[in-house]
């Protein structure tokens, strides 16, 4: 009862059903709830430590960029996520919860919380720190570069695309040239959001389309950057 249904999509979900259902267990006994609050949780993060070490250890040669965003969940509480990065691949490094007040849009306390990731990771094998481009956190970004000289702050581009394009197709430029030439855009977003609503609130509709493509039509949040776009591409049926 504790599981969302949506789990049922998910492939590891439907893979260990499979893999179960080739062996015959004869007696075999869940474990209880001890063994998987303790024991077992613990084991399992040892091993995804284990493999994680395979990354870590190209930080000192190859260098490593923290990346931070804030998002809200689906009760909009703020979350700020951390993230190490190279060219080995991403580890999470921390997800900080904000619902108890609005520090997480002070320049001081993003930059308290980059720089606690930065001394984590190790400051000499940081290059560089990626977050939004919100104000608070160029703040932020100026506050970790006076304090590591040998670090870069860099805006997000997906989020600066995102914010210009809000700032271009905002009703206030009605007015403006530019709003004129990119108001297409705005009209496509809007036609394709209502037909994605007739689709997912019509199941019949909704079975004709899934019978010529293999990808969900998919209600996208507008906490994810370029959310319109990836709508959009879901539409198209290759």
């Amino acid at each position: 009862a504790c599981f969302s249904p949506t789990i049922t999509r998910n492939p590891y979900y439907r893979g260990s059903f499979a893999m179960a259902a080739l062996f015959q267990i004869p007696g075999y006994v869940p474990p209880g709830v001890d063994q998987l609050k303790t024991t077992l949780l613990q084991k399992e993060r040892a091993d995804i430590e284990n493999m994680l070490q395979t990354i870590k250890n190209t930080w000192r040669k190859a260098g490593v960029m923290i990346v931070s965003d804030g998002w809200s969940d689906f009760k909009r509480r703020p979350i700020i996520n951390i993230i190490a990065v190279n060219e080995a691949g991403p580890v999470f490094l921390q997800a900080i919860n904000n619902e108890d007040g609005w520090m997480w849009m002070m320049d001081d306390y993003i930059a308290e919380k980059l720089i606690a990731a930065i001394e984590d990771v190790g400051s000499e094998n940081v290059v560089q720190v990626i977050t939004d481009n919100y104000p608070f956190c160029r703040a932020a970004g100026v506050l970790i570069e006076q304090k590591y000289s040998h670090i870069q702050w860099m805006p997000s581009v997906a989020h600066s695309l995102s914010l210009a394009l809000e700032n271009i197709c905002a009703a206030k430029n009605a007015e403006n040239v530019v709003f004129k030439d990119c108001h297409w855009i705005s009209e496509v977003i809007g036609d394709a959001k209502m037909i994605n609503d007739f689709i997912s609130n019509h199941s019949m509709v909704l079975s004709m389309i899934s019978e010529f493509s293999k990808l969900k039509i998919l209600g996208i949040a507008h906490t994810r950057f370029a959310s319109d776009i990836v709508m959009l591409k879901r539409f198209r049926f290759d």
